[in-house]
């Protein structure tokens, strides 16, 4: 487990997981083994959005790649490549056409694996100022590649009517509940306020849309998104990608309380 620590703020990594942002004693982060999901945050890389409806394929320059739902990168482990009191970076390497097992199989998928037909790099880096924690993603690879990218944190919920705010407009809880699987699409934004008991902010560069996802009521998942995934028809879900150029890509997200 990896600690950063300013005055008033603690941060919990654990292989490169977000798993506790604690300010003046307050946790923001959603717990594993409460109601809601298994992770308290994770990515979705190189495809955000489910894959069923399109037979879990993907076309894409180099061939046809074999995804499941939000990509193969949460497949693989992070790498610690730097630490000191208020910073930690972390890294995933990926080998062209390397088969990566599929943890959703056989339950969930009937794809015992998943291949990307391109290398690539992915870090994640942690930098706590304050009461505000900058997580930088810096995806590097071969020029040309097709990628979505997509930040899945969960914040745990202390009262019973969080609101969003966002875009000048008030989102309810019971909105997102509504919406379900599907995500509720905020389009056209780079900065969304959690109030509950306390308030959260949380700033992008890069992405441009958030979705909001939860099936409970302790838990909101508040996900910084290239491109929303239900704005096309699964089979054309490559009209979604962006391509590296060459330079890295880099993407940020500020959670300040």
């Amino acid at each position: 487990m990896v600690q950063l620590k300013s005055k008033s703020a603690v941060v919990g990594i654990d292989a490169g997981e977000l798993v506790s942002f604690l300010v003046d004693g307050h946790e923001f982060i959603h717990q594993k083994g409460s109601p809601g999901w298994r992770s308290s945050d994770t990515e979705m890389f190189p495809i955000v959005g489910p894959m069923n409806e399109a037979g879990y394929r993907v076309q894409v320059p180099n061939g046809i790649a074999i995804q499941d739902q939000h990509g193969l990168l949460r497949e693989l482990e992070y790498q610690l490549l730097s630490q000191t009191e208020d910073s930690a970076v972390f890294v995933k390497e990926y080998k062209a056409d390397t088969p990566v097992k599929n943890s959703k199989y056989p339950e969930k998928s009937p794809e015992p694996q998943q291949v990307w037909p391109y290398s690539f790099g992915f870090k994640k880096s942690f930098l706590l100022k304050g009461d505000t924690l900058e997580i930088t993603f810096t995806v590097s690879g071969e020029r040309d590649m097709p990628f979505m990218l997509g930040y899945h944190p969960a914040f745990k919920l202390h009262t019973n009517s969080p609101v969003i705010l966002a875009n000048g407009k008030e989102i309810s809880l019971d909105d997102v509940l509504e919406v379900g699987n599907r995500a509720f699409h905020v389009e056209d934004c780079s900065k969304i306020m959690l109030k509950d008991e306390k308030e959260i902010t949380i700033e992008t560069e890069g992405f441009g849309q958030f979705m909001c996802w939860t099936e409970v009521r302790n838990m909101l998942c508040i996900e910084p998104i290239s491109f929303y995934p239900y704005s096309v028809d699964q089979r054309e879900l490559y009209l979604g990608f962006q391509y590296l150029k060459d330079t890295d890509t880099v993407f940020k997200v500020r959670i300040t309380a």
